[in-house]
């Protein structure tokens, strides 16, 4: 199989094996409690939040009210979704506009969710798939954006996606990232079956070959995949830098769970204690995006929510950590 970092990438072998080895080191445990407990954010806290507009996609608001709600309710940073900030700027908004906004309210934005399919086998499909990551970082990037996620969107029924095959196609989307000032995180769909457990996910991160590689994570798809939640401390600070903070009920059980059935932090039976602990015992303090698509809260007010998720988040991480 040819090399998964091709000249065109402008690595050689020797800068590739360097930067695998940077990759693997980045996943190691090793780092001392004390070093975790340096705070991550001005305040003080050992952890960030975030709200991902996913929680209040319901209510329809537009990507600048979304802002607005979120930085009002208090939160640090935003998680927007693409067509959301496509929608903005293709109907005539300034970016320059939107960030300033985003800013004035105190916020960041750590990431942004987009179903770019940069990892399907069709060559033409993946091209064009390249190009739209490649235009939704550019306008990322113009409103302050650092991340995105980079999910296995746009797989047909039945696609399967060899390790190897999807660490040199990973490896292209954060050359390209590289260039526009965004990292594409590696994400998981708990039972996908492209990628649909952590392990396959980080194996590919690593294979990749990019110092920048690094894994998009979440409670609800951690338990959907059948994946131990134990796993999660064997990813250090790089590669676990935003991570998918929500709860799940006990019914409906996991076979069948889907993400509507996702609720606020703690009020579900995901092991919040064990994986917040996790993190900080590693030095991993990830940046805490509220992800749920709970049609019961469309339903409500979206300052309410928002409101109410970021209580629920301080509540759940002041509860594992003291």
């Amino acid at each position: 199989m040819k090399p998964l970092i091709k000249p065109s990438l402008e690595f050689t072998r020797r800068n590739a094996l360097k930067a695998a080895g940077m990759a693997a080191g980045a996943f190691a445990l090793g780092t001392t409690r004390q070093e975790a407990a340096t705070p991550q954010s001005r305040n003080g806290r050992a952890f960030r939040y975030c709200l991902n507009t996913s929680t209040i996609r319901g209510q329809k608001l537009g990507i600048v009210k979304e802002i607005d709600v979120a930085g009002q309710a208090g939160y640090d940073a935003i998680e927007p979704w693409f067509d959301g900030l496509n929608r903005y700027a293709d109907d005539g908004g300034s970016l320059k506009d939107l960030a300033k906004r985003i800013s004035d309210h105190g916020m960041t934005v750590e990431s942004a969710i987009g179903f770019a399919p940069w990892i399907v086998n069709d060559d033409t499909k993946r091209a064009a798939g390249l190009e739209q990551a490649k235009r939704e970082m550019d306008r990322l990037a113009q409103i302050g954006g650092i991340r995105m996620a980079a999910p296995p969107a746009g797989t047909s029924r039945g696609e399967q996606v060899e390790v190897e095959a999807a660490a040199e196609r990973y490896a292209k989307l954060l050359e390209i990232g590289e260039s526009m000032g965004v990292i594409p995180m590696i994400e998981m769909w708990g039972g996908h079956p492209v990628i649909g457990r952590i392990s396959k996910a980080v194996s590919i991160a690593i294979e990749c070959g990019h110092p920048k590689a690094c894994f998009l994570g979440d409670v609800y798809h951690t338990y959907k995949g059948g994946c131990p939640f134990e796993g999660l401390k064997l990813l250090g600070p790089q590669a676990m830098q935003v991570f998918h903070f929500n709860d799940y009920p006990a019914d409906p059980p996991q076979e069948t769970i889907n993400d509507s059935h996702r609720v606020y932090p703690g009020d579900g039976i995901a092991p919040l204690d064990t994986i917040l602990n996790g993190f900080v015992e590693v030095g991993a303090t990830p940046v805490l995006s509220l992800e749920v698509f709970n049609r019961s809260y469309w339903e409500q007010e979206a300052a309410v929510v928002a409101k109410t998720g970021l209580q629920k988040m301080k509540t759940a991480v002041k509860n594992a950590l003291g």
